[in-house]
């Protein structure tokens, strides 16, 4: 039979034992979860730069203050003075904005009044019809808008019904009549378009309204005042990259598939 010290000595053992055992599971433990850490650093360190987060907040996209059309109206009439004397109401179009937003001004100079309507611009302007005018010319057969500032003359019966001929005041736009560029109305720019294709159909170069508008439009605007177009409005930022995840994306063309009839 053991003494007393034995057994004692035993159970000191065994404790130190189990001391020992806790630790080593304490070390193990502490070892796994520094492992864990690291390789998940290594994987965040791994990431594409595009789900990094940026190390400086990006600033908003400046925002621009409405156009004021009464103000470009008085500043137009005022240099075009000796070309137009008809002043009580101007027309303004905003090529600036798409065809699916109101774009044409029609000005009450007198009550300081402004009415928008949508109105075309010419297919040369916007080749991919994506609705957004790219480019003028006044060159024949470019099919394009042209910028500057017209004065309205007579009126007529012509291919699209009731119209308005222009009289080019500018260099930019002084082909308007060899060009046959008018004011008239088609079914390609009907605003209900609008709705179903996001944008109306492109002109040859005229200012083209819907048929149901047209009427109002050649009475109020009427002979011998004055129509000036410009991109007024700035357009929103186009990307210059495509976004991430998108780079191998393969689009389809015009030629793939049936494609839609859509106004034109």
């Amino acid at each position: 039979m053991r003494d007393r010290g034995t057994a004692r000595g035993g159970q000191c053992g065994v404790a130190a034992q189990v001391n020992e055992l806790i630790d080593r599971r304490k070390l193990l433990a502490g070892l796994a979860g520094a492992g864990a850490l690291a390789a998940t650093s290594v994987r965040a360190a791994q990431l594409p730069d595009w789900m990094a987060q940026p190390s400086s907040p990006i600033p908003p996209a400046p925002v621009q203050a409405p156009v004021d059309y009464l103000a470009v109206a008085r500043k137009q009439l005022a240099l075009q003075s000796r070309n137009i004397h008809q002043t009580d109401r101007v027309g303004i179009v905003d090529f600036g904005l798409p065809s699916s937003r109101p774009r044409f001004a029609l000005i009450d100079m007198a009550a300081g009044k402004i009415e928008m309507f949508p109105v075309t611009h010419g297919r040369g302007s916007d080749p991919q019809h994506d609705g957004w005018l790219k480019r003028f010319s006044n060159a024949p057969g470019s099919l394009a808008s042209s910028r500057g500032a017209y004065r309205t003359s007579d009126y007529y019966w012509g291919a699209n019904g009731s119209s308005m001929r222009l009289a080019g005041l500018e260099a930019d736009n002084s082909n308007a009549d060899m060009r046959a560029i008018v004011i008239h109305g088609a079914w390609y720019a009907e605003p209900a378009l609008i709705a179903t294709q996001g944008k109306l159909g492109r002109s040859e170069g005229c200012f083209v309204f819907g048929e149901e508008l047209l009427p109002m439009v050649l009475y109020k605007l009427g002979p011998g005042r004055l129509l000036f177009a410009d991109k007024l409005s700035a357009p929103p930022p186009m990307p210059t990259e495509p976004l991430p995840g998108t780079e191998n994306i393969i689009r389809t063309s015009a030629t793939s598939g049936t494609m839609p009839k859509t106004a034109d």
